[in-house]
């Protein structure tokens, strides 16, 4: 199971990394340096600061605000899908009481 982090100690994480970035030739060098300094998985803090940067606009990517209103969006779409599917069986079934042909 993920170990979880708190957001306070993702947010110093990742402003560290940021900070020391031009030190190392890339994100995941610094990452690995940085990471079990804290205590941290190098992969794991190396995908916060992916994040961080596209939530900066200084990489391309969805941002997390973003990713969140799709999860939302997705999951309104999945209520609403079975929701549709119920009000045809239920319409289904109502419309063979009402057939006159079925009526003796």
């Amino acid at each position: 199971m993920p170990k979880r982090y708190p957001q306070d100690q993702r947010a110093r994480a990742v402003r560290m990394v940021l900070d020391h970035l031009s030190e190392y030739d890339s994100v995941f060098a610094a990452c690995s340096a940085i990471g079990p300094k804290l205590n941290i998985g190098r992969e794991s803090l190396r995908r916060w600061v992916l994040q961080a940067q596209i939530d900066a606009d200084e990489r391309p990517g969805v941002t997390s605000a973003e990713q969140t209103r799709i999860r939302e969006l997705e999951s309104e779409n999945r209520e609403l899908r079975e929701a549709n599917e119920i009000l045809k069986k239920a319409s289904i079934f109502f419309a063979r009481d009402l057939d006159p042909r079925r009526r003796k």
